[in-house]
């Protein structure tokens, strides 16, 4: 028995040296990675309680199985550290992403606004002295009168009186040419025409009911009247086509404006456009009427209102429009677009910048992260923006900017934490 544990032992010896210089001669071992496996998981959509390690049939519905959202297998690539980044300042996201693009592109400006009378066409017919309407032939707002058209017939003490110094000028003082010349400029001057003058001359009566004609040709406007006696307005809606609040039988004083004479073919749309330095006169604008399909109307900006209103960010403009055949409407809405040249830079679309009010940023990506980056933005055109700093060619950002921030958190950039 001894015999044969001598002989165990001995044997065990040998083993434990051979494997003693088989290590010696191998001083630098290969060490064995060991390959973790993450378990996947399939469960059904409508039964979550079923999981399988297999992709196949659930045993309920019989629906096919899928992969359980949320494992470790999905996010094997991104580090914890990653994960754990602010969200006020970076972002984990598959949104698409985009790089700027270096070009030079025509710079529209798009604007909209309406269509309304050209105040340069207005024309007051006021009253040269005071006196009494006793006929009234214009009836109606927007009427339409002629240069020469009889417009009402007025009784004034004041033009009786001056007619009535003529005559008796004539009649008794035939040679006090001076005299004569001065009545006669006089009657001239307070809106009697020639042939009533010289009416006057032949007959030696005087017009107790003058009657005044129009000196402009146009449609007519009412216009607010304080008449003696009475406090009458004008309306305010002229597309009502309300009676004229002047009316036969009233008062009028001397220097009142009874009428205001328009002329209908000629227009301007006034049209709010965004503050732009590229905004010049003579621009050339193309303007589009929703109410028109198809028509389009070309012009060129003949006017940029020097002051804004308290709170306006939008710049005023006028286009002066022609309407010889009556066809546009006051108050009608237009669409306009304004070529204002050409821009060269970096441009980007508007949906991938973000304007938090003093600054604009972009989500530049960062190998698995969106981080919020500073940019300045220049000209605006269309769907595009001008970036001017802050971005280069091999950038690339989300296409997104709104989507990827949270409303609820702050916005940190570089240098501003």
């Amino acid at each position: 028995m001894k015999g044969k544990m001598k002989a165990i032992n001995l044997l065990l010896g040998i083993v434990a040296l051979t494997l003693l210089i088989s290590a010696c001669s191998n001083p630098k071992p290969k060490t064995v990675a060991m390959q973790v496996k993450s378990e996947v998981k399939y469960t059904c959509p409508m039964h979550p309680q079923i999981m399988e390690d297999h992709p196949g049939s659930c045993p309920i519905c019989g629906m096919n199985l899928v992969k359980k959202s949320g494992q470790a297998s999905e996010g094997a690539n991104i580090s914890l550290n990653t994960v754990l980044q602010p969200v006020n300042s970076s972002v984990l996201s598959t949104v698409k992403a985009i790089t700027p693009e270096q070009k030079e592109t025509a710079v529209t400006i798009t604007g909209e606004g309406y269509l309304d009378f050209d105040t340069r066409t207005f024309n007051n017919i006021a009253s040269r002295f005071a006196g009494r309407i006793e006929k009234l032939y214009i009836k109606y707002a927007f009427q339409e009168i002629h240069v020469g058209q009889r417009i009402f017939d007025i009784y004034s003490p004041d033009m009786v009186t001056a007619q009535q110094d003529l005559i008796f000028l004539l009649k008794n003082s035939p040679l006090e040419a001076g005299l004569i010349n001065a009545a006669r400029q006089k009657l001239l001057l307070l809106g009697m025409t020639a042939g009533q003058l010289n009416q006057i001359v032949k007959t030696g009566k005087a017009f107790y009911s003058l009657p005044v004609y129009s000196s402009y040709e146009g449609h007519v406007h009412d216009m607010p009247h304080q008449m003696a006696g009475t406090n009458t307005e004008a309306p305010s809606d002229f597309a009502n086509n309300l009676p004229l609040s002047i009316k036969a039988g009233m008062y009028v004083e001397k220097g009142q404006n009874i009428f205001n004479v328009v002329n209908p073919h000629k227009l301007w749309a006034i049209i709010k456009v965004d503050r732009s330095a590229g905004l010049k006169l003579n621009q050339t604008v193309k303007i589009n009427l929703p109410d028109i399909p198809g028509r389009t109307l070309n012009g060129k900006v003949n006017f940029i209102e020097p002051a804004l209103q308290n709170g306006d960010k939008t710049t005023s403009i006028r286009v002066y429009i022609n309407n010889m055949d009556h066809t546009l409407k006051v108050n009608s809405l237009v669409k306009a677009s304004i070529q204002t040249g050409s821009a060269k830079g970096l441009w980007i679309p508007r949906s991938a910048l973000l304007d938090l009010g003093r600054t604009k940023i972009v989500w530049l990506k960062k190998g698995s992260l969106y981080k919020a980056h500073e940019v300045i933005a220049g000209t605006a055109n269309g769907n595009e923006m001008q970036i001017l700093k802050g971005l280069s060619v091999t950038d690339s950002l989300a296409s997104d900017a709104q989507y990827l921030t949270d409303s609820e958190s702050f916005i940190k950039t570089s240098g501003n934490e």
